[in-house]
C-alpha cells in the first residue's frame, strides 16, 4: 500500500502479551509464569528490570501520521498491569478491561482486539495505518484481513516471543528493542542444558542475522537486476525489496546509522556508486 499524504494511525496493544514477553526476554523463558507463581515480591527489582517503555512503542506510532485511536488490553486488576495505568493514560491510552481467566485459558485479547480493529476500520474509512503491538501467530489473521483492506500494517514485538509468519505477515515489523529510546540490554545467560539417555537436549541454534541480510540483500538485487533490466538500481528500491521479503529488516537493528552504511559493510555483495547526490547500487558479480 502506497502511504497516504495524510496518514492516520490506530493503535492496539496486546498489553498482557508485552509485558510477560519483556519479562521473559530480561529474565529467561518461562520466568514470568514461574516469578507470578512465588509471587514477584520475594524478588524484587525483576519487574523493574523489565519494564516495557510505553512511550517509546506510540511516539514510534506517531511517526507513521496522526494517532487516530491508541488501545491497551489486559486484565488492569493484576497488579503487573496496573502500575502501567498513569502512563497509559496520560499518553490518552483507551484501557479495555479482559476478563481475568483460568490458568489454562487465553486471556481473550487477540479475539478482542482482532474484532475492534476490523470493526474500527469500517467505522472509520480515513483509517490508513494499523500498528499491532504483539508477537504471536493469533494475529496473522488480523494482519492480513487489514492488508486486503487497503491499510499499511506495522507490527511491533519482543524479541523472543515474534512469530515469523506474524512478520511476513505485516508491511512493516520493527522489534521493540531497535525502538528510538530503548536501552540495549544485554540477554539472559542460560545455562546449557543437561544431556538427557536419548542424547542432548538442546535448542537450535538461531542463525547470524548479519549473515541472513547479507542473504537478503543479495536475492533482493538479484530480483531488482531481473525486474529491471538494468545495470544500476535506486538504493531505496532495493531497501523497499528487502522490506517486502522481510518485514523485520532493519539496517539499524544490525548496528548501521543509514541504509548506505550497510551497503558499504558488504562490498563482496554490493557496488555502491555515490558520484551523484542519487545513491545506486548493483549486485557485485563473481568475475569484478
Amino acid at each position: 500500500m502506497t502511504e497516504p499524504s495524510n496518514p492516520r494511525v490506530a493503535v492496539y496493544l496486546d498489553f498482557d502479551n508485552i509485558v510477560i514477553s519483556r519479562y521473559d526476554q530480561i529474565h529467561g523463558r518461562n520466568s514470568f509464569q514461574r516469578d507470578r507463581a512465588a509471587g514477584f515480591h520475594k524478588q524484587p527489582g525483576r519487574l523493574t528490570e523489565a519494564t516495557v517503555d510505553v512511550s517509546a512503542i506510540i511516539d514510534f506510532a506517531s511517526s507513521f501520521g496522526t494517532l487516530v485511536l491508541t488501545r491497551a488490553y489486559a486484565d488492569w486488576s493484576a497488579d503487573v498491569n496496573a502500575e502501567y495505568q498513569g502512563q497509559l493514560v496520560g499518553r490518552a491510552v483507551d484501557l479495555v478491561q479482559l476478563f481475568p481467566a483460568a490458568a489454562y485459558a487465553k486471556n481473550g485479547a487477540d479475539i478482542r482486539l482482532a474484532v475492534d480493529a476490523v470493526e474500527d476500520m469500517f467505522r472509520l474509512p480515513d483509517l490508513t495505518h494499523v500498528v499491532i503491538v504483539a508477537g504471536d501467530s493469533d494475529y496473522i489473521p488480523l494482519a492480513q484481513r487489514c492488508k486486503r483492506l487497503g491499510r499499511y500494517v506495522v507490527g511491533i514485538g519482543i524479541t523472543g516471543s515474534i512469530s515469523k509468519s506474524l512478520t511476513a505477515a505485516c508491511d512493516e515489523f520493527v522489534t521493540y528493542d531497535a525502538l528510538p529510546g530503548v536501552p540495549v540490554l544485554e540477554p539472559p545467560k542460560r545455562k546449557p542444558r543437561k544431556s538427557t539417555a536419548k542424547g542432548t537436549d538442546q535448542e537450535p541454534e538461531q542463525p547470524d542475522p548479519q549473515v541472513t541480510a547479507t542473504a537478503l540483500l543479495e536475492r533482493a538485487l538479484r530480483i531488482g537486476h531481473e525486474k529491471d533490466d538494468s545495470d544500476w538500481l535506486h538504493n531505496s528500491a532495493v531497501k523497499a525489496q528487502m522490506k517486502r521479503m522481510d518485514p523485520s529488516f532493519s539496517e539499524k537493528s544490525l548496528g548501521f546509522r543509514s541504509f548506505s552504511d550497510f551497503l558499504r559493510s558488504r562490498p563482496e555483495v554490493a557496488e555502491l556508486d555515490e558520484s551523484s547526490t542519487t545513491r545506486m547500487v548493483r549486485l557485485k558479480t563473481a568475475t569484478e
